[in-house]
């Protein structure tokens, strides 16, 4: 074999190497603990679909916002969700090998097509075969339909995400959201260089994969948001772009803690145990097509601060948290921190529907 060829064939494989993570033993059991939970508790936003005409209750899970900071997909009985495939973005690019071809809904821009123009770095728009990114988030003006918005719980645009799937750990961008051009509001989707790290290149444009056992993480606050110098976005490879995530991957994911409990930590929003699953998404779009600005500042901030605490978002500085234990001050309940009589802290209960949405059924009994 030539020593050029030899060369490239050691290239190739070391960036399969890189991109490729064992499931680290935090990660892992903390799916373990999802799965075994068997749905979400904290339900921030409900009633999305993973697959066309399936049960249609998949969910934003807010269930350990405030202990480990983070926000995932999940639905009921242990599932998960999919991946399917998306192709938004920039078209005919470097690393285009076809496979979007035969995608039937391509649109030629993704949602935060401006906030990467803004960061100076070269590029115009995300590139799905390079730039890993997860679609996450659900919009829409249709009449009913079910919304999303993460930037309300501090997911900053562009952000690094984590994606568990086949035995793996991938890290990626919140690149992209849901739209309402669809017979059902979807989530679980992902670009063709995400899904490929993921499951080879047996994906494409119209196949993705359909069980519903992917694990997505979002993590909420600035320093989640590589910014204009903490990823290479100019990069003509997913394993070249990969690379310049992957420390800023490493370091999120330490927020889960390797004996993540069961039980999460997270407060109820207004998508919560007994919404009709609209979440957050009922605000006004003003200057992001995709969702209005979170108030936090500019998405496009360089380098994430390395000495930033990571704290979850609280409901003082954010309007998507209900008020808990200040529903009804002149409730007799209120001493307790609820107004719903019949549903407070101690009374008997088979399911956490029967509970106010800062508490949880346990041995028959409603406890915070």
């Amino acid at each position: 074999m030539p020593l050029r060829n030899s060369v490239a064939l050691a290239l190739t494989l070391l960036g399969a190497v890189v991109s490729a993570r064992d499931v680290p033993g935090n990660i892992q059991s903390f799916l373990d603990n999802i799965r075994a939970q068997k749905q979400c508790k904290n339900v921030l936003a409900g009633g999305f679909h993973s697959s066309n005409g399936d049960s249609g209750d998949f969910e934003y899970c807010g269930d350990h916002l405030k202990d480990f900071n983070v926000i995932y997909l999940q639905g009921r009985n242990g599932q998960l969700v999919n991946l399917d495939i998306d192709c938004d973005g920039v078209q005919r690019g470097p690393a285009d090998d076809g496979r979007c071809g035969s995608s039937s809904d391509t649109q030629s821009q993704s949602s935060f097509r401006d906030e990467l123009q803004g960061y100076g770095a070269g590029q115009k728009d995300l590139n799905a075969h390079v730039h890993p990114y997860v679609v996450f988030g659900n919009n829409g003006e249709r009449p009913g339909w079910r919304k999303f918005d993460p930037t309300k719980y501090g997911v900053e645009p562009l952000s690094v995400m984590a994606v568990v799937c086949d035995n793996k750990l991938v890290y990626g961008i919140w690149g992209d959201t849901n739209g309402d051009d669809a017979e059902e509001a979807m989530v679980g989707e992902a670009s063709i260089s995400l899904a490929t790290a993921c499951f080879g290149k047996g994906v494409n444009g119209n196949a993705g994969h359909d069980e519903n056992d992917v694990l997505y993480i979002a993590f909420p606050g600035k320093d989640a948001v590589p910014g204009a110098k903490g990823a290479k976005w100019n990069a003509k490879s997913y394993q070249e772009f990969d690379g310049s995530i992957s420390r800023l991957g490493d370091q999120l994911i330490q927020r889960i803690d390797s004996k993540a409990g069961s039980r999460g930590g997270g407060r109820e929003g207004r998508g919560g145990r007994d919404s009709d699953g609209g979440g957050d998404g009922d605000s006004d779009s003003t200057t992001n097509p995709a969702f209005p600005p979170n108030g936090n500042g500019n998405p496009s901030s360089p380098t994430p601060d390395k000495n930033s605490s990571a704290s979850p978002p609280s409901r003082n500085d954010n309007p998507s948290f209900l008020p808990i234990g200040k529903e009804d001050s002149a409730s007799p309940s209120a001493s307790n921190g609820c107004s719903r009589k019949g549903r407070c802290k101690g009374a008997s209960c088979k399911s956490y529907k029967d509970c106010s949405d800062e508490l949880v059924c346990e041995s028959g009994k409603r406890t915070g």
